[in-house]
């Protein structure tokens, strides 16, 4: 019972435990997890945006539309 539990890191198909590594690799993995949360943070925005601006045009377009059917 008094095994101490490591955490497994797999990279690139290779296991390695997070207690093994030294301070400054354990940092490096610690900013590539931050940097991947920011990513997918990012395309979550740009998806966000990307639907906003194609809403927008669309409601442009309807205008337009709305517009030459009453003028025309």
């Amino acid at each position: 019972m008094g095994k101490d539990k490591k955490t497994p890191v797999t990279i690139d198909g290779t296991e390695y435990q997070l207690e093994d590594l030294t301070a400054e690799e354990q940092a490096m993995l610690n900013h590539i997890a931050d940097l991947d949360r920011k990513l997918a943070s990012a395309k979550f925005n740009l998806d966000q945006l990307d639907v906003g601006r194609a809403a927008f045009f669309n409601m442009l377009k309807a205008s337009l539309e709305t517009k030459e059917v009453v003028s025309g």
